[in-house]
């Protein structure tokens, strides 16, 4: 009775994770890569198409701290999920379903807060 609960314990811990599309960490990073050259070749025609207040470079640099912002990621399924959601984002961006405020959502992430007690105001210069 003892032995066939530890089997079972056994053959679960055992258990392989079947992955979602990439079968190695090498594959998931190339579809990684060909995620960011879709973006990086798209960002000209969102400017455009947009009409943004901002260059392209701007926007190929922020493409890319997006995609440092997951550089740490090293689970296969994990990264898989990532370029999912990421070509999704790709697919709304160029058939234009989403509008000018989604794409702008993006570029005031860098900006600083403003200060609020007194003090960082009077040291950042910033009236009240």
């Amino acid at each position: 009775m003892a032995s066939a609960a530890t089997t079972r314990t056994a053959a679960g811990a055992a258990r392989v994770v079947r992955p979602l599309f990439s079968r190695d960490l090498d594959e998931a990073k190339r579809r990684v890569r060909e995620l960011y050259r879709a973006w990086y070749r798209e960002i000209p025609n969102t400017v455009t198409s947009f009409q943004l207040d901002i260059t392209t470079r701007q926007g190929r640099d922020k493409v890319r701290e997006m995609f440092d912002k997951n550089k740490h990621v090293t689970d296969p399924r994990v990264i898989d999920m990532l370029v999912i959601k990421g070509k999704l984002e790709l697919q709304e961006t160029i058939h234009i379903w989403k509008q000018k405020t989604h794409i702008l959502r993006y570029f005031h992430e860098t900006e600083t807060p403003r200060p609020t007690d007194f003090l960082s105001k009077f040291y950042s210069g910033h009236d009240p």
